[in-house]
């Protein structure tokens, strides 16, 4: 597989690619085919026996892939399509010629999020492949920073021909739902505090040392009603200005009530049993199915406390044993471990007792907040782990 990797070529391999036949050297073992011509079989004929792996490395105006073979890991071809609806078709019909294939996306919920759910509509077998998965794959492979768009397909494919626990795209899944709803819950919060902090800086220049602390939108009202501006044309133009800036937060509550409650429905509807564990609300369990996806990738919980970012790397060198903190896995879900965590901490007896325990023997706040971190992260996965035997009734 080194050659592949390196861009180089076996002993007694013609230039390019592919190879059309496969005259004198003949099928590989196990193939059988009866040609009238006495000619070995063709490229097709043999892809047809394989099973394939297609890596895709997407960009916005082109596609690079790369055909791999999964039983040996050779490279079998590689090509380039526009990002285009003519493009995407060309790419389906130079698939077909591996009838035995599934896809490796590289980014799946990024720029190659149209193709993905594109090809899982079709009922393709396709798998997301993290960015940094494939460049550590790469780089390890070839040993120097040689990289282009038809090695970074190579590399996706490499990467996932022989990992199991990538996740799998399916658009239609219930957790694709909660993640849509929960993203644009998010984008909806992000803006309402980019207007808050507007709302801010204006009230600072209309009311002698600016607003202390929150800044609501009830707050704003009354503080703007008991403005009367005694400059000139700009004191006044703030003045209104704050003003539309606060209907801007108005609207913006409202969006985001509205949308809590799609997210309170959707969640009650999954049946998930997350919302059973003291600090989780309907808001962080969207968050946390819609970011997990498909939990039975995962074979352990530690896996599961390695992919959230809550299990501590072990740097242990000679005699000397120790771990350091994780700074790699999802953040985001690692966000609303530590969100729970925090709640627990203050409130929960079970929770509290152990953050309280830790502290006890010796560690210091953050660490024993760090423990109690992995504890929830521990019970999270059993709890997707059950909702998974259970069929959801919103799917059903």
């Amino acid at each position: 597989m080194g050659w592949l990797v390196l861009g180089l070529r076996p002993a007694g391999a013609r230039r390019g690619v592919t190879q059309k036949r496969y005259g004198s050297r003949g099928p590989e073992v196990g193939m059988s085919f009866a040609r009238a011509d006495g000619e070995g079989p063709t490229e097709t004929e043999v892809h047809a026996l394989m099973n394939v792996l297609i890596g895709v490395d997407p960009h916005k105006r082109s596609l690079a892939v790369a055909a791999v073979d999964e039983a040996k890991g050779e490279l079998l071809e590689r090509a380039s399509f526009p990002q285009s609806r003519t493009g995407l078709r060309s790419l389906e019909r130079w698939a077909k010629r591996f009838p035995e294939r599934r896809w490796a996306v590289e980014n799946a919920g990024g720029l190659g999020r149209h193709l993905a759910g594109r090809l899982a509509a079709a009922s393709e077998s396709v798998v997301d492949v993290p960015p940094k998965l494939s460049a550590r794959v790469r780089v390890l492979s070839t040993g120097n920073a040689r990289k282009n768009d038809g090695l970074d397909a190579l590399a996706t494919a490499l990467a996932a021909s022989r990992n199991e626990q990538l996740a799998p795209v399916d658009p239609e899944v219930g957790s694709e739902v909660l993640r849509l709803l929960s993203e644009r819950r998010e984008d909806l919060v992000a803006e309402r505090t980019r207007a808050l902090n507007r709302l801010h800086a204006l009230l600072r220049d209309l009311v002698p040392g600016g607003v202390a602390r929150m800044l609501s939108a009830e707050r704003a009202a009354r503080i703007l009603r008991g403005i009367r501006p005694k400059g000139g044309a700009s004191a006044r133009l703030r003045r209104r200005l704050a003003s539309e800036v606060l209907r801007d937060v108005r609207t913006l509550d409202r969006k985001i009530a509205d949308l809590e409650r799609r997210i309170e429905a959707e969640v009650e509807a999954s049946g998930t049993t997350l919302t059973e564990i003291f600090g989780i609300g309907p808001i962080l369990a969207a968050r946390i199915i819609g970011t997990v996806g498909d939990v039975t990738r995962f074979p352990t919980k530690a896996h599961f406390a390695s992919y959230c970012g809550t299990a501590p790397l072990e740097a242990s060198s000679g005699e000397v044993v120790r771990h350091r903190l994780s700074l790699v896995g999802n953040r985001k879900l690692n966000y609303a471990l530590h969100m729970i965590a925090i709640c627990q901490a203050r409130s929960d007896a079970r929770g509290g007792a152990y953050y309280r325990k830790k502290i006890d023997e010796g560690k210091s706040r953050k660490e024993a907040l760090r423990c109690l971190k992995r504890r929830v992260s521990d019970a999270v996965f059993r709890s997707l782990m059950a909702d998974s035997l259970v069929p959801s009734s919103s799917a059903a």
